[in-house]
């Protein structure tokens, strides 16, 4: 076999995507909270980007800060130590400066760009740097799960060891507040100091002593046991024995809701186990997740959609974001052309001015196409608006890019993430797009109609006799719709309905 090495040409055809293309994709498919975020970093890092304040005229403006130079330069008074023989100590002259200092506060060194002269500059009181402000603005970390839990058991009063082999055990304890891990794992990782006795001993103190109770537990049903125990062990507490009996041995007769069995298979008549069952959903299965912010995030919509009487249809308008306005520093841009500066100062200024234009036509043209995406849904959708979910049509993204003329990628960029506001409440912009079928009256019905019309006809099912699958796919062939069975199924179990043994009630 023969091996060399040699030069050759060869020619290829490929696509590369320039770098404001990146960003303006990115910046298209942002969430409102995540495209604030991005123009707050933005400000942080990039010297050439001011926030556009609302305030008077600029002349106006212009004019009260010359007066005010001139106001400050009439009680201007020499800064130098005073070398009178009646004051050693120049007592005034220090308390002037204090004085000076506090009104005055932090200072920073800036440029004025048209001479290239260096001067020192102070922020009045009461001024803010809006920059600044975006960043302490963000909200601050809240302690996670273990660290509140390790706060408690540092007041909890035991000795040496037991606290160390608590606080190993709480390291395991998940979100949902639970240790899933095996006793034997827990032996093989814990450090030399802590014995298997030790970890069982302490673990049943940690049990019994977190708030709240049901922390540390192995599985539900452990989980709902100390629940019970404590509740019972109060001063006013009440018997629990049905509970503790239901939890201890029918805890999956419970999740399938065969309550017959139960009430065959033990002491307990239909009604106590009723009653049971309704003091069990007070007790919480994750008692973890009751320590844990883990709120969703509150939704803000991109656009509103609104009605207008006066032309007879429905219009869409982009909400006002809490970003701040930005805009390109013309003092930068002077510093840009201005030669007294050195060549890699001039390089930089541009490139960050370049940087900052990329965003600011980034985000201009996230809006138009955000808007133009919406405007065409509420004109196909407009049926939804005054009916309901039920009146939905199959709308692929393709249609939408045929009739703006853009990429079908952009189209699913553009609803990535976006809310709009009508009427009948707020919904994801996604939702309006899906495929469909055609009902027996030849009417075009969007699968997310068809999961609306199935959950409108369990919502009114005999409770006592509820529909199973197939009974479903009857009822909505009476309505017009001929879907198969798994079909059914598949909407039931994303819409997070039970089947009909779970739905029944006794």
């Amino acid at each position: 076999m023969r091996l060399d090495t040699g030069q050759h040409l060869r020619q290829i055809q490929g696509l590369r995507l320039a770098p404001q293309m990146i960003q303006s994709m990115e910046i298209l498919q942002m969430s409102v909270q995540q495209l604030e975020e991005r123009v707050e970093q933005e400000l942080a890092r990039n010297p050439t980007l001011e926030v556009r304040e609302p305030g008077p005229d600029k002349s106006v403006l212009d004019a009260a800060r010359l007066q005010e130079r001139r106001d400050n330069r009439e009680g201007e008074r020499a800064l130098v130590v005073n070398d009178d023989a009646s004051d050693p100590n120049h007592r005034d002259d220090f308390e002037r400066l204090t004085n000076l200092s506090e009104e005055m506060g932090d200072g920073w060194e800036s440029s004025n760009y048209e001479t290239g002269e260096t001067f020192r500059r102070f922020s009045q009181s009461g001024e803010r740097d809006t920059k600044m402000d975006a960043m302490s603005n963000t909200a601050a970390r809240p302690p996670s799960l273990v660290e509140q839990l390790r706060v408690q058991w540092g007041l909890i009063e035991t000795e040496p060891l037991v606290r160390l082999a608590g606080d190993y055990l709480i390291e395991f304890i998940d979100d949902d507040g639970y240790i899933r891990t095996d006793r034997q794992t827990l032996i093989d990782q814990a450090p030399p100091p802590i014995t298997p006795e030790l970890i069982d001993r302490t673990l049943e103190l940690v049990k019994h002593s977190l708030e709240p109770v049901g922390l540390a537990a192995a599985d539900l049903k452990e989980c709902l046991l100390l629940q019970i125990e404590a509740r019972s062990n109060q001063a006013n507490g009440r018997d629990l024995s049905a509970e503790r009996l239901l939890v201890s041995n029918y805890l999956k007769q419970i999740e399938m809701n065969r309550l017959p069995h139960i009430a065959k298979a033990s002491s307990l008549t239909l009604d106590q186990i009723k009653l049971a069952m309704h003091n069990l959903r007070t007790f919480h299965p994750h008692p973890g997740r009751l320590l844990i912010d883990d709120a969703p995030a509150a939704i803000r919509p991109d656009a509103i959609v609104e009605y207008d009487e006066v032309n007879d249809r429905y219009v869409a308008r982009l909400v006002s974001s809490r970003m701040p306005s930005i805009h390109v520093s013309t003092g930068y841009q002077k510093m840009a052309r201005d030669r007294q500066f050195d060549r890699e100062t001039r390089k930089f200024v541009r490139d960050n001015i370049q940087r900052g234009r990329w965003l600011l036509e980034a985000i201009d043209q996230r809006h138009s196409t955000v808007l133009r995406v919406i405007n065409v849904v509420v004109e196909h959708q407009s049926a939804f608006f005054d009916e309901g979910p039920q009146s939905l049509k199959p709308f692929p993204m393709t249609s939408v890019a045929d009739q703006l003329g853009i990429h079908v990628a952009t189209v699913s960029r553009a609803v990535n993430e976006k809310y709009i506001q009508s009427p009948r409440g707020i919904f994801p912009l996604r939702m309006f797009f899906s495929g469909g079928t055609e009902t027996d009256n030849g009417d075009a019905m969007s699968w997310a109609a068809v999961q609306a019309k199935l959950e409108a006809i369990i919502d009114a099912e005999d409770k006592t006799k509820p529909c199973n699958d197939d009974q479903l796919v009857e009822k909505l062939k009476k309505e017009g719709i001929d879907i198969a069975r798994r079909t059914v199924a598949k909407y039931r179990k994303q819409l997070n309905i039970p089947p009909a043994r779970q739905r029944k009630q006794y």
